[in-house]
């Protein structure tokens, strides 16, 4: 009889994965998503059972931000330019994630997909920066929206909440992941590691100067497999419909991001160096007895933890900025 996927990758000890570092139909969500379709069909091809996308892939990073004064209050330009981020923005439930969601199921590998959230009911004015788990057997959707915005994202991004600072196991591999800068925040790395992480997973929007220190340093210090997820953008990438293209288009060719995804091990090696300016399906084979190995020497919230002198306190809650009690006392 023959094995399953998952089932081949328990008996090897080893865990295939795929990093799509490729650039977004940028700001065009039915486009990307038919983008993350094909990848997630690629990746299977090559026997992966995890594919990950950069931050906010579908449907792109705000990078013009930072490059088209967004910190001038009122202006119309910036005003017209969330509106047309709201409207390309994707929904928690709505239809791109369930295709992908169906995606998944056909080709039995779980995904990790950065996406620019809309928000639903009392937030709906509101993007969140945020990190879509999708499970392959039930197609389940868990969504980490990132805790705090860096910089100049807080023009654009809402705050997040610690509802998605879980693991998700995938045959007997307990997978975790972060958003850019706040893989810096020590609280956030405790939380999943202490969940039983194994492999963890920064989704960036690119650049090896992102990537190159932070991933080795997870590594050592969660003795896990570190995955680095970054993106490929251009100013050939920006429609021309979006209505900060002529202020962009004003500064000349520029390349946004140009990439950095890697991969190290929990000795915190390279096994993937920081792969730079290419759009490339990167394939990795990740081994968990690597993991059990370097625990013997540190594991950062088991033999090497100090619970009767640090404590920690994760509130996994959704927040939400309304609750509505009706007559009989029933919230919605």
């Amino acid at each position: 009889m023959r094995a399953k996927k998952g089932e081949m990758a328990m008996m090897n000890g080893e865990l295939r994965i795929a990093i799509a570092q490729k650039a977004p139909v940028f700001l065009n969500r039915a486009a990307t998503t038919e983008l993350v379709l094909s990848t997630i069909a690629e990746a299977a091809a090559a026997g992966a059972r995890l594919v990950v996308f950069p931050e906010t892939f579908l449907p792109g990073y705000p990078m013009w931000v930072c490059r088209t004064d967004g910190a001038v209050f009122d202006d119309a330009d910036q005003k017209a330019a969330h509106a047309y981020y709201l409207d390309q923005a994707v929904e928690a439930d709505g239809p791109e994630l369930r295709s992908i969601a169906q995606c998944a199921r056909d080709h039995g590998v779980l995904v990790y997909l950065g996406i620019a959230e809309r928000g639903h009911a009392a937030a709906r004015g509101t993007v969140f920066c945020s990190l879509a788990t999708i499970e392959p057997e039930r197609g389940h959707v868990t969504i980490h929206r990132k805790l705090l915005a860096t910089y100049d994202e807080r023009l654009v991004w809402g705050h997040g909440d610690g509802y998605g600072l879980r693991c998700h196991n995938l045959d007997g591999v307990n997978l975790g992941g972060l958003i850019c800068w706040e893989n810096w925040m020590p609280q956030a790395r405790h939380a999943l590691y202490a969940d039983g992480e194994d492999v963890h997973i920064s989704v960036w929007p690119g650049n090896k100067s992102l990537t190159k220190d932070i991933s080795r340093f997870i590594a050592l210090e969660g003795r896990v497999w570190s995955v680095a997820a970054a993106a490929v953008l251009t100013s050939e990438h920006i429609p021309a419909d979006f209505p900060l293209a002529e202020q962009l288009a004003a500064r000349g060719p520029e390349t946004y991001f140009d990439g950095g995804s890697a991969v190290v091990s929990p000795t915190g090696e390279f096994v993937v160096e920081p792969v730079v300016g290419e759009e490339r399906l990167i394939i990795a084979d990740l081994s968990s007895a690597a993991v059990r190995e370097e625990r013997l020497l540190f594991d950062a919230t088991g033999h090497y933890a100090r619970p009767d002198v640090f404590t920690c306190t994760v509130d996994r809650r959704r927040r939400d900025p309304v609750q509505f009690v009706d007559g009989q006392g029933v919230s919605r």
